[in-house]
């Protein structure tokens, strides 16, 4: 279960050396956007030490890597550090996971292969996610609202993203990866009441978690993302009486009122596997 993940930017060791004590399941080492030019080597450079000191912690650690000519390199460099995966910007084919997958493996004999998260963020990645949701190694789906939206020509408003980021979230449940993010833009952290009310309608919608840029949305999506109490408790009630029923020769029944199947049954399955996963909130 990953609710919540913290981008941090790769050459700020303030922000890296407390990364881990802010209470997100995965960090995300920000090697592209967050880092000026002449200082994307320095910050390859720091994964060595970074990665498992920040792993130290027990959280995972993925590292955002740049789409252009640097690509191979920071890939290789996350992936000798120890990283669980790589947020790859910019995927618009699976040729791209390909091309990763073959540089990567002679560097992971004496290791488990590294995950990728594809970042869909132009509209030829948007028509390719379904072949890309299916690709080897990939962990889950994200978009980068603000760049789908300069590809759009378009403002980031929760209205111009709201479908492009349904089609992705879509292309992941299919292909049974995780899905990850708003539905809106993560780029103004300012409005919490904002935030939590995007973390739970994506929760409804069946999004598995979403990124942040600011540690103090962490809390935010650990709270929303996570079943309640009152949910776990409804999810063990379903579960006991369908043991029941079942056992009755019923394979549907009525529970406080409610009709129960076989899709409401899997629904509070589901929602017990998640809570032993992660967490559950009061």
């Amino acid at each position: 279960m990953i609710s919540s993940l913290l981008y941090v930017p790769g050459n700020a060791a303030r922000f890296l050396e407390k990364a881990g004590q802010r209470g997100a399941d995965a960090i995300i080492i920000d090697l592209e956007d967050a880092v000026p030019e002449n200082a994307k080597t320095e910050a390859r450079d720091g994964l060595a030490k970074w990665v498992p000191e920040i792993k130290q912690s027990g959280c995972k650690v993925f590292v955002r890597v740049n789409h252009t000519d640097r690509l191979i390199d920071d890939a290789v460099a996350a992936t000798i550090a120890g990283a669980d995966g790589l947020y790859v910007p910019k995927v618009s084919s699976p040729d791209v996971l390909a091309r990763l997958v073959e540089s990567l493996e002679p560097h992971e004999k004496d290791r488990s292969p590294i995950a990728f998260v594809p970042l869909i963020e132009d509209m030829t990645g948007l028509f390719e996610v379904r072949a890309i949701a299916k690709a080897p190694r990939v962990l889950a789906l994200a978009a980068g609202g603000e760049d789908l939206a300069t590809a759009m020509d378009a403002r980031p408003t929760p209205e111009v993203l709201r479908y492009p980021k349904l089609m992705i979230h879509y292309a992941a449940k299919e292909a049974g990866v995780l899905s990850m993010g708003l539905l809106r833009t993560v780029a103004d952290f300012a409005d919490k009441d904002a935030l939590r009310a995007a973390a739970l309608e994506a929760r409804e919608f069946g999004f598995d978690g979403a990124s942040c840029i600011h540690p103090s949305v962490v809390p935010i999506l650990n709270e929303s993302f996570a079943p309640t109490a009152e949910e776990v408790a409804w999810a063990q009630k379903v579960i006991a009486a369908n043991a029941e029923e079942a056992a009755a020769g019923r394979g549907a029944f009525m529970l406080d009122g409610k009709f129960v199947d076989a899709p409401i049954v899997t629904r509070a399955q589901n929602l017990l596997r998640r809570t032993e996963k992660g967490r559950a909130t009061p």
